[in-house]
């Protein structure tokens, strides 16, 4: 094992927050000490089939803690996935039956190899204990926590002054959330920014059955292609992990400039170092924004597929995208720049392809504009020191260059 400090070094790169970062520091130390793995569990609600790139931040960190030594649990929640986490929602989320769930579930042991080593990866269902519990347990449970405390989380809070129905089983969500780490004897739980409740409520129970409360790290919540929501299933703004080569690929170069550094930093393997290369040879103008996303895109494809299809994907990508023929008469805009960069709406308005940056701003929402042909949809997009193509509409295009 690598010494103490050197691990939280390493465990801290792209966690948002640590609860409580000494205590994970100690346990650490202890663990080295003893060599004697610590217990780090994960939570999965099999809502939905497929295990997609959001899902990927935290499984990444797991397999982190696999290749420090540490025992990783991956805990399926059957027995809440029946409940639906409530978290976020602005109204009671309707539940599965067991049957969707388990069906859910066996897909997700299909797909989580792909990032987790196998071999020191422990799959749980928290119905192993929940099933177990009589009525008179649940009580005591629901006992150990009250509803004041439940009303300080952000989405009951909202509910409750908007006078919106909130269902007494939705209390039970995090209670049994938090006393799934009690049944495992959890030394460290992970979760998204938008668990931190119920990751909190882990701690106290724990406390509350004797334990020693766990340590938490808490990942960043990976946006979707649009930008702007959480990646998720349901509003259809994901990447699958399971999906063909070709539709990964296809996905991951449709997002825009800002949200593939993003994407870089949570779910690719480079560097740090090797990231901040990339980041100044796009603003330096030697390396071109959509190079940089064709080669996320076939490293995600290599990843998850098989190797060597990242190449493939790209070359079909490559062929297709190249029948897409530009005219060759296309008019010039010399521009003055303000600076190094300047927002997109302003440009397409100084290069006449719109009357105006309202109208330009339009025309971004309802999906007509390309930039060297990606399409953008983002109304404040910023673009750096550089000639472009700008089309809009199918017919209308012009080659922007800021005026010498």
């Amino acid at each position: 094992m690598l010494p103490a400090q050197e691990q939280l070094d390493i465990i801290k790169r792209g966690a948002v927050e640590i609860i409580v970062e000494d205590d994970l520091l100690k346990k650490l130390e202890k663990s080295v000490g003893k060599g004697q793995p610590l217990r780090v569990k994960a939570g999965f609600d099999p809502t939905a089939p497929d295990i997609h790139l959001g899902h990927t931040v935290l499984l990444n960190k797991m397999r982190q803690f696999q290749e420090l030594g540490h025992e990783v649990i991956f805990l399926i929640g059957d027995f809440t996935g029946m409940i639906g986490d409530p978290t976020g929602k602005s109204e009671t989320r309707k539940h599965l039956t067991r049957e969707e769930v388990l069906q859910n579930a066996t897909t997700y042991q299909q797909q989580i190899y792909k990032i987790l080593n196998p071999d020191t990866t422990r799959i749980a269902f928290n119905s192993q204990w929940m099933s177990a519990m009589t009525a008179s347990d649940m009580i005591q449970l629901a006992a150990k926590h009250t509803v004041a405390r439940m009303l300080e989380r952000e989405d009951f809070k909202k509910r409750y002054e908007s006078q919106l129905p909130i269902s007494i089983h939705e209390f039970l969500y995090p209670l049994i959330q938090g006393y799934d780490s009690v049944a495992l004897k959890a030394d460290v739980e992970l979760g998204g920014t938008d668990q931190k409740f119920n990751l909190l409520v882990g701690r106290e129970l724990q406390k509350e059955y004797g334990q020693e409360p766990q340590s938490i790290v808490m990942m960043p919540l990976l946006e979707g292609l649009d930008g702007v929501n959480k990646m998720s299933k349901s509003l259809g703004n994901y990447i699958g992990i399971n999906e063909p080569p070709q539709e990964i690929f296809g996905k991951a170069m449709s997002i825009s400039d800002d949200l593939m550094y993003r994407y870089y930093e949570l779910v690719s393997s480079v560097s740090l170092d090797a990231l901040v290369k990339i980041k100044s040879e796009i603003k330096s103008g030697a390396l071109h924004p959509m190079e940089a996303k064709k080669r996320l895109a076939a490293e995600l494809v290599d990843r998850f597929c098989v190797p060597g299809e990242g190449t493939k994907a790209r070359e079909e990508f490559e062929k297709v995208f190249s029948s897409r023929r530009l005219p060759e008469d296309i008019p010039l805009a010399e521009i003055a720049w303000e600076g190094d960069k300047m927002k997109l709406v302003k440009i397409m308005a100084l290069a006449g392809v719109a009357k105006s940056n309202s109208e330009a701003r339009r025309l971004i929402q309802q999906g007509a504009v390309e930039v060297d042909q990606q399409p953008e949809r983002d109304i404040d997009k910023e673009l750096i020191l550089r000639d472009y193509i700008i089309r809009v509409g199918k017919k209308r295009f012009v080659r922007v260059s800021p005026k010498k």
